[in-house]
C-alpha cells in the first residue's frame, strides 16, 4: 500500500506518494522527472542507476526508498551544488570537476554509463583526493560502460583531481 515519504534530493524536499519497498530510481525518474540516473540492469550490477545517498554511492535500482526517507540524495543534476557545499562555496560551478572532465577528456560517448560514472568518481574524489590509477580503477570496478572508454574515464578522474589541487579544493 502506497504512503508518502519525505525525500531530500539535490537540496529540495519533496513529498511522494509511493509503495515502500518502491525502487528510487523510479521515484527519481518518474515522480521527480530527473534524468541523470539511469536505468541499466535493474541488478545493481552496472552502476547507471547511481546516486549518493549521504555523500555514499548506493544504487537507485535496488534501494527501496522507505530506506532513504530523510536522507540526502543526490544525483548528477545535484553534483555541482553538493560539491560547492562541501567546500564552502557560495556558488556552484556549472558543472562539477569531474563532470567538467569527462567532457573535456571526451570520455564519454552513448550515455549508458556516465550517470555511475561521474557519482562514482564524485564520491572517490572526496574521499581521495589525489588517487592512484590502480585506486581510480578499483573505485570504478563495476562500473560498466558499453563503448570501452575506460582509458578516457580514467584520464578523466585524473584531470579532475589535478584540477582540484590546482585550484585548492
Amino acid at each position: 500500500m502506497a504512503r508518502n515519504f519525505r525525500i531530500l534530493v539535490n537540496g529540495r524536499r519533496h513529498t511522494i506518494s509511493a509503495e515502500p519497498d518502491a525502487p528510487l530510481l523510479y521515484v527519481l525518474t518518474n515522480d521527480l522527472a530527473l534524468k541523470g540516473p539511469r536505468f541499466g540492469c535493474g541488478l545493481a550490477q552496472c552502476g547507471s542507476c547511481s546516486v549518493l545517498v549521504d555523500g555514499v554511492e548506493r544504487r537507485s535500482c535496488v534501494t527501496p526508498v522507505e530506506t532513504v526517507e530523510e536522507r540526502e540524495i543526490t544525483t548528477l543534476e545535484g553534483l555541482p551544488a553538493w560539491f560547492a557545499a562541501r567546500r564552502g562555496l557560495t556558488d556552484a560551478p556549472a558543472l562539477h570537476p569531474v563532470q567538467q572532465a569527462m567532457l573535456d577528456e571526451q570520455a564519454l560517448q552513448c550515455g549508458y554509463c556516465y550517470n555511475g560514472m561521474i557519482v562514482k568518481a564524485a564520491e572517490l574524489l572526496e574521499q581521495n583526493a589525489s588517487p592512484s590509477d590502480a585506486e581510480i580503477r578499483s573505485a570504478m570496478n563495476g562500473h560498466l560502460c558499453r563503448c570501452g572508454t575506460y582509458p578516457r574515464i580514467v584520464s578523466a578522474i585524473r584531470r579532475a583531481a589535478r584540477a582540484l589541487e590546482e585550484t585548492g579544493e
